[in-house]
C-alpha cells in the first residue's frame, strides 16, 4: 500500500499471543531499522487499534483482541519487505522460544485448570482485561502476579481481599520486578540468594535495594513486589501485610526490608504494627522526608547482618565547569527513584517541578517542560499507555534530553539507567551518543549488577567515556549532581 508517508503492511494473525512486553521489544528493535518510519506490532486490542488508526495504520474490517496487529511504514517497498520479513523472524524466534506460542486455552482459567503444579500466574494483558484473569487464577489457587497497569483500584481491592481468603498472594497490579525462590520476574535484576526478603510498593525500589545487596555480598530470599498503591489509603496495605506473614513464615528469610514510595500515613501505622508482631526483623526502607534514602536504608540493613559497608561503585565524569545558576533536570524511569531524588534535593534546591511531585501546587503540567528545578518520572502510567516503558524504549528521554540541550537552559543532568532482564540490552549505546551531542554535565544513577545482561561495569564504562559521572546508588549520584549545582551539599 503506498501513500505520501510511503508504503505500509498491515495485517492480523489469528490463533496467535505474545506477551505485551515481548511485542513493545520487537516493536523497538524493527522501528530502529533504517527506512522503517513506523511499527507498531501488539495484540489487537481497543488501545492498540486507536494507536495504530492515529499512526494512520488501522487494519481493514474488524478486528479482535484475541488477534495479532502487524502494523509497519516504510521509505519504500524494499524496506517494508525487509522489515516485515524481520517481524516475522523475530516471532518465529519467540515461537520456538516459547514466548509466542498457539495456545488452545484462552483464559488463565482454563489454562489452569488441568495444572497440577503450584505455579504463580502472571498476568500481562491490557488492564481492563486483567483483573478477570486474575480473579480466575486465585479462585484455582494460585498467587498471581499482575503485570498490567491501569487496573481500576476497586478491583485491586477486591482481587487482594480474594486472595487474602484463599491463602495466595497478589503481586500488582502493576507489578513489574519480583524474584521468587530465585526466578526473576518482570524487570528484575541478576543478584545472589541470600537471607534479605524485600516486600516492595516499588519496582526501581525493589532494584536499586537488591543490587545495593548483591553489590555488598548479600542475596535476597524473595523479592515480592505488591504494586504501587498498595500503601496507599484506597488498598490498605493489603498485599504488604500477605506479603510480610508470607516472608515470616519462609525459613529462608532472616531479615526483612519493606520498600515503599511515600505511603499514607494511616497505613504505615498499621504496617508497622503488623511488622512488629513478626518473628524476623522488619526494617523500613519507606522514603519520606524524614527517611529520604535508599542506600541509607540498605546501609542499616548490612549494619544489622554485620556486614561491612562496601564502597558503592562508581565513575568519575568529565564534565567541565558547570554554568552559574545551572538547574537541576532529573530525567527519570524510575519513579521511586524520582521521588528519592526529589525528597534529597528539595531541601537544598527548594521546589522542584515534577510530572510526580512532591506537592500537587508543583505538577509539571501535559508538556514536561518547565524552567527552573525539574524532575521528571518517564515511566509514570500516564506516559506509558501504548509504548513501551522508558526501561525498554529511551525515545521519549532522548528527545528530551535534546530539548534541553537545544533550550540553553544551564543545567545538570540527572538520569537513572536501569539494568536487568526485560531493560534494555545496551542503553549506553543510545544514551551515550545522546550525552555527547548535549553536551551538558551529566549524572547517571546505574541500578544493575555484574551478572545482569548488560554488565555493570561495561555499561558504566561506555557512560562514562560519554563524559557522565555514574554511580551505583541513586543517592550519591542526587548528592554529586547537588554538588555541581555549586549548593555546598556534602
Amino acid at each position: 500500500m503506498n501513500d505520501s508517508q510511503g508504503v505500509r503492511h498491515v495485517s492480523l494473525r489469528s490463533g496467535v499471543y505474545a506477551d505485551s512486553v515481548r511485542l513493545m521489544q520487537v516493536s523497538r528493535d524493527i522501528g530502529a531499522r533504517d527506512g522503517v518510519r513506523a511499527v507498531l506490532v501488539a495484540m489487537a486490542t481497543p488501545l492498540n487499534l486507536e494507536l495504530a488508526a492515529g499512526m494512520g495504520l488501522a487494519p481493514d474490517g474488524e478486528a479482535k483482541p484475541d488477534q495479532l496487529l502487524i502494523a509497519l511504514t516504510a521509505t519504500d517497498d524494499a524496506e517494508l519487505t525487509a522489515a516485515v520479513a524481520a517481524v516475522e523472524a523475530a516471532l518465529a524466534h519467540r515461537e520456538r522460544s516459547g514466548d509466542v506460542q498457539t495456545i488452545p486455552a484462552r483464559t488463565i482459567g482454563a489454562g489452569l485448570a488441568d495444572a497440577t503444579d503450584p505455579a504463580l500466574a502472571i498476568i500481562s494483558v491490557p488492564g481492563p482485561y486483567a483483573a478477570a484473569e486474575a480473579a480466575d487464577a486465585i479462585a484455582a489457587g494460585r498467587s498471581v502476579l499482575v503485570f498490567s497497569d491501569g487496573v481500576p483500584v476497586e478491583q485491586e481491592v477486591a482481587l487482594k481481599q480474594a486472595a487474602h481468603e484463599a491463602g495466595v498472594l497478589v503481586m500488582g497490579p502493576d507489578c513489574g520486578t519480583a524474584i521468587v525462590s530465585g526466578v526473576a520476574l518482570g524487570f528484575a535484576n541478576v543478584v545472589r540468594p541470600g537471607p534479605v526478603g524485600l516486600v516492595a510498593a516499588s519496582g526501581t525500589g525493589a532494584q536499586q535495594v537488591s543490587c545495593l545487596l548483591d553489590a555488598a555480598g548479600v542475596g535476597v530470599s524473595h523479592v515480592l513486589g505488591v504494586g504501587g498503591r498498595d500503601l496507599s489509603e484506597a488498598v490498605g496495605g493489603l498485599a504488604t501485610l500477605d506479603a510480610l506473614a508470607a516472608l515470616d513464615a519462609d525459613p529462608a528469610t532472616e531479615r526483612v526490608l519493606l520498600v515503599s514510595k511515600p505511603p499514607a500515613a494511616s497505613v504505615a501505622a498499621r504496617v508497622r504494627e503488623a511488622a512488629d508482631q513478626l518473628s524476623v526483623p522488619v526494617r523500613s526502607a519507606v522514603l519520606s522526608a524524614e527517611q529520604p534514602d535508599l542506600t541509607a536504608a540498605v546501609e542499616a540493613l548490612l549494619g544489622d547482618l554485620g556486614v561491612a559497608v562496601p564502597e558503592w561503585p562508581s565513575r568519575p565524569g568529565t564534565a567541565d565547569a558547570v554554568a552559574p545558576g545551572a538547574v537541576l533536570k532529573g530525567f527519570y524511569s524510575g519513579g521511586t527513584l524520582a521521588d528519592e531524588t526529589m525528597l534529597i534535593a528539595a531541601p537544598v534546591l527548594g521546589d522542584i517541578r515534577s510530572n510526580t511531585p512532591l506537592r500537587p501546587e508543583l505538577d509539571l503540567g501535559t508538556d514536561l517542560r518547565a524552567r527552573g528545578h525539574v524532575v521528571v518520572d518517564f515511566g509514570d502510567d500516564a506516559l506509558t499507555v501504548g509504548r513501551a516503558h522508558p526501561m525498554i524504549d529511551p525515545t521519549l528521554r532522548l528527545e528530551a534530553i535534546a530539548a534541553l540541550a537545544a533550550g540553553g537552559e544551564p543545567a545538570v543532568l540527572l538520569l537513572d539507567v536501569v539494568l536487568g532482564h526485560g531493560a534494555d540490552p545496551d542503553p549506553a549505546a543510545s544514551l551515550g551518543p545522546a550525552l555527547q551531542a548535549a553536551a551538558l554535565p551529566t549524572v547517571v544513577a546505574l541500578v544493575g549488577t555484574e551478572g545482569d545482561p548488560q554488565g555493570w561495569s561495561r555499561q558504566a564504562d561506555a557512560l562514562a567515556e560519554a563524559g557522565a559521572a555514574v554511580f551505583a546508588s541513586n543517592a550519591a549520584a542526587t548528592r554529586y549532581a547537588l554538588s555541581l549545582i555549586g549548593d555546598g551539599h556534602e
